[in-house]
């Protein structure tokens, strides 16, 4: 049987989110974004594009990082 996840009230998580960006799209950019998440069934709007970006760029940052031997 599956452990059920218990969320920690927001007083004891560690990783609060305090730092707001803002960023812009486009007409055609906000509605291929709505298309996405509607067609995919997206729950939560802010979860999918922090998720998504974040991803691009810790993969973005492991394939730039130094090696010895190049």
């Amino acid at each position: 049987m599956a452990k059920k996840s218990v969320k920690k009230p927001l007083s004891q998580r560690t990783s609060l989110r305090t730092h707001r960006q803002v960023f812009a799209l486009n007409d055609e950019e906000n509605k291929a974004l709505n298309r996405y998440i509607e067609k995919y069934k997206v729950q939560n709007k802010s979860k999918f594009i922090r998720e998504t970006l974040m991803f691009a760029v810790i993969r973005k940052m492991e394939e730039d990082h130094p090696t010895l031997f190049d």
